[in-house]
Formats: C-alpha cells, structure tokens, sequence
C-alpha cells in the first residue's frame, strides 16, 4: 500500500494545513477506506472561520471533513458486511450502541457520539481512513461517490421530514436554500408534499430550487418586514403551510417558521443560530405549533441511499464544484464565499471519476 496519507489538518482558526500522516490501523470491527470524495459543509466552514460550533471547541489540531464516500482497502477480522474494493458512503457518527437513545433507535442522540470533523475527533479528508464497518453502506454499482458523499446532507434532509411529518398532500414551506434547505426540498418532494416554497436572500439559489421542484419561491428583502413576509408566503401559497422547516438557523427565520405555520401544524428546526433567540413562543402555543428539534439524523442513510439509487432524487444537481485534495485550500474559499455560485463543493482524494460507474 502506498504511504501518502496527504491529510487536510485544521489547526486553528484560519490555518488549515495539508500535512502526511500515518496511515491508521483498523481495529477488528473497522475497515480501512481508500478515500474518494468528500464534500464541504457549512460547519467545515465554520470551525475554519470561528473555532467552534457551540459548545464544540476546537483546542487541537483536527482532520478535516465529513461528507465522505471511499473504497474499502482492508477489513477487520470481524468485518463480514463489507469486502476489500466495496465502494461505499460513510455514515460519519457512530454511537456507543448500548446507551438507551441507542437501544431505542434515537443513536443520534447519544452522549458517547464520535462524529467525523466534530471536537475533538478526526474526520476524513485524507487519503486513508479508518471506520465502522457497519457504519459504512455499500454503493450500488450506478451510484456515483460523489453522490455517496452526498448521502450525509440528504439524510439531514430525510431526517427534517421524517420529523416534521411530510407526506402526500403536505404544503411545505423551507426556510434557507442553501445544501440543507435543498436537500429537504428533494426529500420533501419525494415525500409527496404538493406545495413546497422555499426563501432566500440570494435569487440564484432561489433559480436552482425552482428547477429542482419547489413550487414557491420568496426572495427575503432585507427592509420588507416580518409581518409582510408572512403575509407574502401566505399569499403566494394559497394557504398557510402545515409544515415549516428552518435550515438557515438565524433567529429571523426561526421566528418566521413559527408565524408562517397554520395551527395545529409542525415547526422542524434545523439550522443552528445563536445560543437564545428570541422567539414568539406564545404564539405558536395558544395556536399548538408543534417546535421539533433535528440533531443531524438516525436510520436515515438508507433511505437516503434508495431515493439516489432509484433516481427519485437527483442529488448530483447541487454539486458545483470539483477540486483536488491538494488544491483544499482554493475548495475551501470557494465554498466559503460561495464563488461561482457554489453551492456544494466536492474534494477528491483520488482522480476523478477513478471509482465511479464507466459511461455506457
């Protein structure tokens, strides 16, 4: 096997460095991944940029990375789902397996989470890289890895709906069209949601979920107020939504999420903004809007992994941008300023299209 781990290492804010490192041994219940793509996240950006998210704080250096998708290189002797040059998504978080949230299906939720690129774990923008085994999920041959990296934002999305009851008949307003806001647009479309508007201060974003189904679309003017932007999604829907999901997390959307809602309907909050917003929670009680919370998602990357394979969604739409792993640097300002219109920006640890499915 090769020795060049080239590793993308985050050691504090605004220094983002490419270094070698050791190409980890795996444990009996792991395999080793050669890695191919992963792709940018916001909370990437963010301990780029500030350090921490929340009470995650960065106080070592850290590899970077957590949308991911890799060839299996090596397995552990334990390892009986996965074989040597599997091509597979990585489900980035895993759990202890024995806690309560565990055993009843809510791993999401649990306290020992290790979760790829979240302090003080290492994440996967490397060459090699060890994980699970049966946190891993096989590629279907047609499957690209790009959209095996995009598994992980999709199952946010799958997870938002899931949790704000989306089904057929559903008029469905989204907050925010950045990745998650469009992943939740695809997922809430292949729920059967039959309205679904979505809101942004950036028009082009606004242009891509139009032509990828949403119905509505209102472009937030910063001195149109709140009163009128509500009046505008009900007015431009027909109706107002029974279900709202938050994915920008700023307290001017978490509020509009609540006021937008019809009563008795379902308010997903998503995105994370300040510690305390100031939100008008006796509005939404009086009128029994549901707040549910999303903390990323659980049992969801199968599902995620059926509705690309099926081409029920085409989640290769929201990839912008393509750029080696030793050109991290360039990917990351691109993403953070959102250049050329990005919206999601993949890394590649190998040639692409190396690992992919071969043109008919």
């Amino acid at each position: 096997m090769a020795q060049d781990n080239l590793t993308a290492v985050l050691h504090g804010i605004e220094d983002l460095r490419l270094e070698q490192r050791p190409i980890p041994t795996i444990k009996d219940n792991e395999v080793l991944l050669k890695m191919d793509s992963v792709g940018i996240c916001g909370s990437d950006v963010h301990y780029l940029a500030k350090g921490r998210i929340g009470d995650f704080i960065l106080t070592k250096p850290m590899i970077i990375g957590h949308e991911a998708a890799g060839v299996v290189a090596k397995v552990g002797q334990n390892v009986k789902n996965l074989k040597v040059g599997d091509r597979v998504a990585i489900e980035p978080g895993v759990p202890c397996r024995i806690c309560d949230y565990c055993k009843n299906g809510r791993y999401n939720l649990c306290a020992e989470m290790v979760f790829c690129a979240t302090p003080p774990y290492d994440g996967n923008l490397t060459r090699y890289y060890a994980h699970a085994a049966d946190f891993c999920y096989k590629l279907p041959d047609h499957v690209t890895m790009e959209e095996g990296a995009l598994l992980e934002p999709l199952s946010v999305g799958v997870h938002a709906c899931r949790r704000g009851g989306v089904g057929l008949g559903s008029s469905v307003l989204i907050l925010g069209a950045g990745p998650i806001g469009l992943v939740s647009l695809l997922t809430a479309k292949s729920m059967g949601a039959s309205k679904i508007m979505i809101t942004d201060l950036v028009a082009d974003r606004l242009a891509v979920a139009k032509t990828l189904g949403a119905t509505h679309t209102l472009l937030i003017e910063k001195d149109r107020t709140e009163k009128d932007n509500v009046r505008l999604v009900h007015e431009m829907m027909g109706e107002m939504p029974d279900k709202t999901i938050d994915c920008s997390g700023a307290e001017s959307t978490s509020r509009m999420a609540i006021l937008a809602t019809r009563s008795g309907g379902v308010v997903v909050l998503v995105g994370m903004g300040i510690p305390e917003p100031k939100l008008p929670i006796v509005d939404g009680l009086i009128r029994e809007v549901d707040i549910r919370g999303v903390f990323r998602y659980c049992n969801d990357y199968p599902a995620a992994l059926a509705l690309v394979a099926s081409g029920t969604v085409d989640a290769k739409k929201l990839i912008t941008h393509h750029f080696d792993i030793t050109e991290t640097a360039e990917a990351f300002n691109t993403a953070r300023h959102g250049l050329g219109g990005a919206i999601k920006v993949m890394i590649h640890c190998t040639p692409r299209n190396s690992n992919n499915p071969k043109p008919l």
